[in-house]
């Protein structure tokens, strides 16, 4: 089996799972500013093809979401396949190191707060979703 099929598939995977939870994939620096500009609370998504985002990142944030108050957008960047897309998040996440997958709550475009991987990693998906919806009900509206 060539391994730049069988990596693509498994990204397509971890794409598709993010996208049927609703999240909106951003690929350019150009779509990242379009998504960041919008008025209202954004959750966006680093995601990757690590263990802890297939196992623990994406299942959270496909059952966070499910919740009484929740972000007003829901995107993803995908750290280190959409690269310039990820590189230009992350210029939005001031005060915080490149981590990968991880959350950040950005409100009209502002950095709020991240769950960074050694959160994740060192968590189960339940305790992440318990971690997002904390930020939700901090910061987001009634849905």
């Amino acid at each position: 089996m060539d391994f730049n099929i069988y990596m693509q598939d498994f990204v397509n995977q971890a794409r598709t799972e993010i996208n049927e939870a609703g999240f909106e994939n951003l690929t350019t620096p150009e779509e990242v500013d379009e998504a960041f500009a919008r008025k209202g609370t954004t959750l966006a998504m680093v995601n990757s093809t690590c263990g802890c985002a297939g196992g623990v990142a994406r299942p959270a944030a496909a059952n966070a979401i499910h919740h009484d108050h929740r972000p007003d957008y829901l995107v993803t960047v995908f750290a280190g396949q959409d690269r310039e897309a990820t590189e230009r998040a992350r210029e939005y996440f001031e005060g915080y190191p490149p981590s990968s997958p991880s959350f950040a709550l950005l409100k009209d475009g502002k950095i709020q707060k991240m769950v960074e991987r050694h959160e994740i990693e060192s968590s189960t998906p339940m305790e992440v979703v318990q971690q997002l919806q904390a930020l939700f009900d901090e910061y987001c509206e009634e849905y």
